[in-house]
């Protein structure tokens, strides 16, 4: 039963729409950036860059880095690996586990876009002030902690 003194949800104003909106349009516009130029997708693109930054890694920490599904992830790393761009080997420790790496062509096609996507970082975040930058970071790991582990 809904509380009748509950104000009705105004979405403009709904912070889990405000944020979906914008992260949407981030998206599209580093989409446009990497996808034409290096056919990469957005999901690939996240894959190549969980591995320049970490070696190693199987699909499923890919996922949990990434907050990807896990057919997402299965998909990009199938099809980076149909291109060439990433290597899938056994563990040595454990056989039933995958590991992924960069190879030589992803690490090259990873160096070429990572400065597109610093530059239009850099060309979002030149609205703020020092100040603003300090606390918008504070506050997305405060929101992002509180996501991942919500208090019981």
């Amino acid at each position: 039963m809904a509380d009748k003194d509950a104000k009705p949800l105004v979405l403009e104003s709904f912070l889990p729409y405000r944020l979906s909106f914008l992260t949407n349009i981030i998206s599209q516009d580093l989409a446009r950036l990497y996808g034409e130029k290096f056919d990469l997708t957005p999901h690939e693109w996240k894959v190549l860059a969980n591995l320049k930054r970490h070696a190693n890694m199987s699909a499923a920490e890919v996922g949990d880095n990434t907050a990807m599904d896990k057919v997402a992830v299965s998909r990009a790393v199938r099809s980076l690996c149909d291109k060439g761009l990433v290597d899938k080997i056994f563990s040595q420790q454990d056989r039933r586990r995958s590991v992924l790496n960069l190879t030589n062509k992803g690490e090259e096609i990873y160096h070429q876009i990572e400065p597109l996507v610093v530059g239009y970082e850099s060309d979002l975040l030149a609205s703020l002030d020092q100040a603003e930058l300090t606390q918008l970071d504070h506050l997305l790991t405060k929101l992002t902690t509180r996501a991942v582990k919500p208090e019981k």
